[in-house]
């Protein structure tokens, strides 16, 4: 936007007094406190071996649902709501388990690549390190990830976190898995891997190997500095745009097959029933999604100018337009994107925006470079099934009431749309929501 158009935008809340909002306290004659300025009255901290977060910052953590059986199996939620820019802080990304973090050495971890290959291999940390790398900014996502979008009626007290707090963003340092296959040597009629995590729960998926062969990586580092235990240390799958159940982590093996295993976590979970009643397995592509982060779920706001912010992805690659509608869905508006989207990245888009303190419902959605479009509700109940648990992309609707609060705008579904597994008060799914 040029600074015309923003003169324009403002200017038509100045009756309102929009700037004068935005500018505080200052501009209505407040004065400091005393207590603004003790930090300069005394010596500050002293030099620290690793930094924290100031203490004023110490809310925003991950949110874990209060009705989980046990924190063994289950996951919690990055604050989407909370964060600026586009780079998950690693002790905010997302976690989801299904047997509790272990605790390795990584002195006395191996990787092993067996089974249909010329050269059986086996991999310390060291080894792997010494190898070809390679740092690739890219979004993981639960495949649970929007589950509260099948209560109906809607859940009033949703935040924009418990919406879509199942995605995280990183910069992934590692190996390409395609190096070390090709130097195990694929032997004719491989096509399947089966990585295994060494968790309690020996958790076990199938990958197909050509898809290995393009962009997966086996990683180490996260944002810079080694895998944090939740997120898979000392090494994890980071498979770019596809759901996160396949990214296994504590990566301990790796088997090379014709067939895929069948696993419990991929025939108990993970599968998806289709509005014609199919059961479709193996949908690993995470489809465009969008959310607005601020004004969003239990945010109180007031009259005047605000910018409009949210989060847009696509695990189909670059998200490349995102809209944003200030009136229930009947016009909508371009969005502008920073930064420069990256494939199978997270993006921030940003609309500004002069509140009248009328009664307002927003939202956004997303398409990404193969022309994906992220659909409304009832576009999305039209494929997938009502008793579906996974892959949610619906618009998220916030709605601005007139005291400023805001709260879930999505409207209670008709009969004949209305999702059926988790009603008014839930089952839950990958134990985020129980």
């Amino acid at each position: 936007m040029n600074r015309r158009k923003l003169l324009q935008l403002l200017s038509k809340g100045a009756a309102a007094g929009a700037f004068v909002k935005l500018s505080g306290g200052l501009a209505q004659g407040e004065k400091f406190s005393e207590k603004a300025f003790e930090p300069m009255r005394f010596l500050g901290a002293e030099l620290r071996e690793y930094g924290e977060r100031s203490e004023f910052e110490k809310h925003v953590i991950r949110y874990i649902s209060p009705n989980l059986r046990t924190r063994h199996s289950g996951a919690n939620f990055t604050p989407l709501d909370k964060l600026d820019g586009v780079i998950t802080p690693s002790s905010l990304h997302f976690e989801r388990h299904h047997g509790g973090v272990p605790t390795i050495d990584p002195a006395e971890h191996r990787l092993v690549i067996h089974g249909m290959v010329e050269r059986p291999l086996i991999f310390t940390l060291a080894d792997l390190k010494r190898l070809p790398s390679v740092t690739r900014t890219l979004f993981i996502e639960c495949a649970g990830n929007g589950q509260n979008g099948y209560r109906n009626p809607p859940d009033m007290t949703l935040t924009a976190t418990r919406s879509r707090g199942l995605v995280s963003n990183s910069s992934w340092t590692g190996v390409p898995l395609a190096i070390l296959l090709k130097e195990a040597g694929i032997k004719e009629g491989a096509r399947w891997l089966i990585p295994e995590g060494a968790d309690a729960a020996a958790y076990t998926r199938s990958l197909p190997l050509e898809k290995a062969l393009d962009d997966v990586l086996v990683a180490y580092a996260q944002n810079g500095e080694a895998l944090r235990p939740e997120q898979g240390y000392p090494l994890r799958l980071v498979v770019p745009g596809w759901e996160g159940s396949i990214m296994v982590k504590w990566l301990r093996r790796i088997q090379v097959t014709d067939m895929p295993v069948m696993s419990k976590d991929e025939t108990s979970e993970y599968t998806d029933t289709m509005a014609d009643g199919k059961i479709h397995a193996f949908t690993w592509i995470m489809d465009p999604q969008s959310i607005i982060t601020y004004p969003s779920g239990l945010q109180q706001i007031e009259r005047g100018f605000h910018e409009i912010r949210g989060l847009a992805w696509s695990g189909h690659g670059r998200v490349v337009r995102v809209e944003v509608s200030l009136d229930g869905g009947q016009t909508w508006r371009r969005a502008s994107l920073e930064p420069s989207p990256d494939p199978l990245s997270v993006v921030r888009f940003k609309l500004p925006w002069v509140w009248d303190g009328k009664e307002t419902v927003i939202m956004s959605r997303a398409w990404d470079e193969k022309g994906n479009a992220q659909p409304t509700q009832e576009e999305f109940f039209a494929r997938w099934a009502r008793n579906n648990r996974y892959h949610y992309n619906a618009i998220q609707a916030w709605r601005i009431q007139t005291d400023g609060k805001v709260v879930n705008g999505d409207k209670t579904l008709s009969a004949s749309l209305a999702p059926r597994r988790l009603g008014a008060v839930g089952l839950g799914g990958c134990g985020g929501e129980s």
